[in-house]
């Protein structure tokens, strides 16, 4: 299975889509939206921003569901 590094992440705040390249080897924490500027945390139970917000999840998350 080949892995994503793309992820259209969606800000739970103000509804902005953002295109963004995913770290492969970590999981995000934190993103500072760039239209509202809210600072995004996981979801509880998730290990990531892009695994909460995003249409993909993180890459470590893809190869552990592999």
């Amino acid at each position: 299975m080949k892995i994503k590094r793309q992820a259209k992440l969606i800000c739970p705040v103000c509804a902005a889509e953002h295109v963004e390249t995913m770290p492969e080897d970590y999981c995000q924490f934190f993103y500072e939206c760039s239209a509202c500027h809210a600072r995004l945390r996981p979801a509880v139970g998730d290990c990531c921003v892009y695994c909460s917000y995003a249409d993909t999840p993180c890459p470590p998350k893809q190869a552990e569901q592999a």
